[in-house]
């Protein structure tokens, strides 16, 4: 037994520990959970515990749905909400196989992989995410259909009194209480819109930090009172909720993207990076952009990248270059702005990253940065400067990842295969709804 598993054992003893709970996604990124008593941890740890996969989204098939679940150590914590006595912890979990090999089918081990692949070439991936979300005053919509915010302040507004400040402040005491960092906090453009950046971490704990996010998240609004979604687009009107993530890989204690006197400061090995994110955009957007309502963010306006471009504290891209800070070479890193907050992170960052490192493998040529807002554009400005659109519905997007070589090569096949499944039954519910703006168009003149 390692020191880490010795740890959580004393800790478990120590604090009074009454329930275990282990935590992994399904394939859409969806928390699951198991309770575990205190003495059952130990044979965790040794043998793992089992589980019918087969009745988890895109894990196992029904005839090889023995899986087991390994808790991971190093990722224990006592859940803060769960109040002081009767303590719950929990630990995120790996999924192996009966034989004891990591499943393919797990999510967080499709971004281990990524991760491993990285390491091979020589990398260490650090990823900081900006994470946006709408705090409404119930999960029930107003009289008008549409979902009420808690208020209706604006971008970095201090409303007095404001609810949405008191949530952001209790969040961020919770989330420390966890082991995760906050950066920044504050109110986002649209009513009832909040974001809380995370500090910098490797991609696998920032994967483990966002699941744990969501659910402080949606706790803390409970136990005030209120409902947070992380729903793409709740409002026709206001702004989207986005994931805006930063990337930047390290060779040992070196930023790999950082080259002082070049072009926005930006390495070859930077520069490669990005142009395999852009060429590959369209193949992962199902992943980052996985639900049918993400595709009402991409096309709806309000600071969403729709086309394929890169740029220099460009805010209309889709891949924009931090301003340099003199003296902070450290700190080079790029910022991908289309994903959106309701993604698996697990498989977004290993989409992510496994299109970047082929872009530094094969070599990329990047196309010339964007100086224009892209938005601002005609279709044939954008097109003249290659800026080709991302796809605008969960349907093309599904396309786009079908006809790819690349994701299942990352994703695996049984993830690739499973999700696609997911995806198309998705879209196939949406396209045989008759939606409410079909009949308030169209009940009265046709």
């Amino acid at each position: 037994m390692d020191r880490q598993q010795e740890f959580v054992l004393r800790t478990i003893e120590e604090r009074d520990v009454r329930f275990v709970r282990l935590w992994f996604t399904d394939v859409v990124g969806s928390l699951k959970s198991v309770a575990l008593a205190p003495a059952e941890v130990e044979g965790a740890f040794e043998e793992g515990l089992g589980f019918d996969g087969s009745s988890i989204e895109g894990l196992a098939r029904v005839f090889e749905s023995d899986m087991l679940l390994q808790p991971d150590p190093a990722t224990f914590q006592i859940l803060p909400w769960r109040g002081e006595t009767e303590q719950t912890s929990r630990m995120f979990c790996d999924i192996l196989t009966p034989d004891g090999e990591p499943s393919t089918a797990d999510p967080r081990n499709v971004l281990k992989r990524t991760l491993a692949k990285a390491a091979d070439m020589g990398f260490t991936c650090y990823t900081h995410p900006e994470i946006e979300f709408y705090l409404l005053k119930s999960q029930e919509p107003g009289p008008d259909g549409a979902p009420v915010p808690v208020d209706e302040g604006g971008y970095f507004d201090h409303v007095p009194g404001g609810v949405a400040q008191d949530f952001r402040r209790t969040a961020v005491t919770m989330l420390e209480s966890v082991g995760i960092s906050v950066e920044f906090s504050h109110h986002e453009g649209g009513p009832g819109q909040n974001e809380i950046d995370l500090r910098y971490a490797d991609a696998l704990q920032t994967a483990d930090n966002i699941m744990t996010f969501r659910t402080v998240i949606k706790e803390v609004a409970l136990q005030q009172g209120t409902y947070a979604t992380f729903m793409p687009k709740p409002f026709t009107a206001h702004p989207g909720s986005g994931m805006h993530t930063h990337f930047s890989l390290f060779e040992g204690d070196s930023n790999a993207f950082f080259e002082a006197g070049s072009e926005y400061q930006l390495s070859k090995t930077a520069r490669q990076f990005i142009a395999g994110i852009l060429k590959h955009a369209p193949e992962f957007t199902a992943v980052t952009n996985q639900f049918v309502n993400s595709y009402k963010r991409l096309w709806g306006g309000g600071e969403a990248p729709s086309y394929l471009s890169w740029g220099h504290n460009n805010r209309s891209a889709l891949v924009r270059v931090p301003l340099y800070k003199p003296g902070k070479g450290q700190s080079a890193r790029i910022e991908y702005r289309g994903i959106d907050s309701a993604a698996n992170p697990y498989l977004a960052y290993a989409v992510l990253l496994g299109a970047g490192l082929k872009g530094i493998e094969e070599g990329y040529d990047l196309p010339a940065a964007a100086e224009d807002d892209v938005w601002s554009l005609s279709s044939a400005e954008r097109r003249a400067m290659g800026h080709d659109p991302l796809p605008a519905s969960l349907h093309d997007a599904i396309r786009a990842m079908e006809d790819s070589e690349l994701m299942p090569q990352i994703l695996g096949e049984q993830v690739f295969e499973h999700f696609l499944r997911n995806k198309r039954a998705e879209w196939q519910d949406y396209r045989l709804q008759v939606t409410p703006y079909e009949l308030q168009r169209n009940l009265g003149i046709l």
